[in-house]
């Protein structure tokens, strides 16, 4: 047995060295390491599961794969039998979240909240298992706090580190308003984790201040402070912007087989090992492999292909992956020429109508953004609807209409 490194008085195992490597692999930043370390440590000596916290608001009423990013490391966390916290921010979304906002996010119902937040539930559980989850809603603590509680805990936080944050920072500078409801948002997410006792909570990299604050607020109420791990917005079909129902650039996961995996198969091939890091479940030495095989030859396609199977088969089952790859296929084979144009361009990422255009596949941009509308363009058989898609460096096959072709080298 290898010799066990000792933080404070709980040896650090085998298997707390493991539990390490799934909290880092893809992530952005894990703060404080140590004490991270040192609470597996404990965990594993004591048998006392931690306590580990993702709060999404129910904004909007699909989850898209960008969101399954951190789902995926709450799973991955919970195989590791520690106890995972799915809260949907009910009370915090009559707010609005103020993070990477220029503006100040409108308010919605509380029947929008309560229709979107059951969608969410659902869906949450195509990846976190339900016998294993426990779900809460911050309402349950927050509507009870009060007048008088809410005064109490706006104390525990000044007006000088509030304006830190990058979002307000940069709304002061610029002029723009900021309302006073926005800077109870991070208190409220931070009081969630002093009502939650929760030892990590995850987020996306945009949720870093809100993050911290629940860390601080723990501390003010005598709690011992969660660690914190961000992990990296998902980049979406465009491979620019990050995936965002607004920006028409995601998959939603209750989307059906065949559309799910053609909507993978249309990312570029440097986005598709991105995605692979933060979506597939397969080993960091199996995706390494996989890469290697490519740069020594092997067509970026097969890979795509297990990533659109695996994707698919996650929230549909492996017969509608083989069924949406066989439909693929048949779309592909049945639509393409076996002989058409070559095209290289440059200037990625690029926006589709321009692509278009200096493909020689549209006579103007404006023409090209009429094709777009009227659904005669597709790109790896995927039928592109939003004229604000940017495609990034790679390869693709672009039809327009019935008859016209290019494969398109974009660097």
């Amino acid at each position: 047995m290898n010799q066990q490194l000792v933080t404070n008085t709980h040896p650090v195992t085998e298997r707390v060295q493991e539990a390490m490597a799934v909290s880092l692999r893809g992530c952005d930043e894990l703060i404080p390491r140590e004490e991270w370390q040192r609470k597996l440590a404990r965990a594993e000596a004591t048998g006392v599961p931690l306590r580990i916290k993702l709060g999404l608001d129910p904004t909007a009423p699909d989850i898209h794969v960008g969101h399954t990013v951190v789902l995926n490391k709450m799973r991955q966390l919970q195989d590791l039998g520690h106890t995972v916290i799915f809260l949907i921010g009910d009370f915090t979304s009559m707010i609005g979240d103020p993070s990477g906002r220029n503006t100040t996010r409108p308010p919605l119902t509380r029947e929008q909240i309560q229709a979107n937040a059951e969608t969410y539930r659902a869906q949450a559980y195509k990846i976190l298992d339900p016998s294993r989850t426990e779900l809460r809603y911050n309402s349950e603590w927050s509507d009870p706090l009060g007048a008088r509680g809410m005064i109490e805990l706006a104390a525990r936080y000044t007006v000088a580190r509030m304006m830190e944050r990058n979002d307000f920072h940069d709304r002061f500078k610029a002029g723009n308003s900021i309302s006073i409801h926005e800077f109870l948002y991070p208190l409220m997410q931070g009081y969630d984790s002093v009502a939650l006792k929760s030892d990590l909570e995850l987020g996306g990299t945009d949720q870093k201040f809100n993050l911290l604050m629940g860390r601080h607020l723990q501390q003010e109420y005598g709690q011992e402070p969660q660690c914190i791990l961000t992990m990296p917005l998902l980049e979406g079909l465009d491979g620019v912007e990050k995936m965002s129902k607004s920006k028409n650039n995601y998959i939603g996961i209750t989307e059906d087989a065949n559309t799910m995996f053609a909507k993978v198969m249309s990312i570029s091939d440097t986005l598709m090992w991105r995605w692979f890091t933060l979506l597939s479940f397969r080993s960091e030495a199996e995706i390494a492999a996989l890469q290697n095989e490519v740069r020594q030859g092997r067509n970026p396609r097969d890979a795509k292909v297990m990533l659109a199977k695996e994707i698919t088969a996650r929230f549909h089952d492996a017969a509608a992956a083989d069924g949406a790859e066989q439909d693929f296929v048949n779309r592909s084979k049945g639509g393409i020429p076996d002989d058409i144009p070559e095209v290289a361009l440059s200037g990625a990422p690029l926006g589709i109508a321009l692509l278009l255009k200096q493909a020689g596949l549209a006579p103007s941009t404006s023409e090209a953004n009429r094709l777009v509308d009227g659904g005669g363009v597709r790109i790896d058989a995927a039928t592109i609807s939003d004229k604000g898609l940017k495609l990034a460096a790679g390869t693709y096959v672009v039809q327009v209409g019935k008859r016209k072709f290019a494969r398109v080298t974009l660097a």
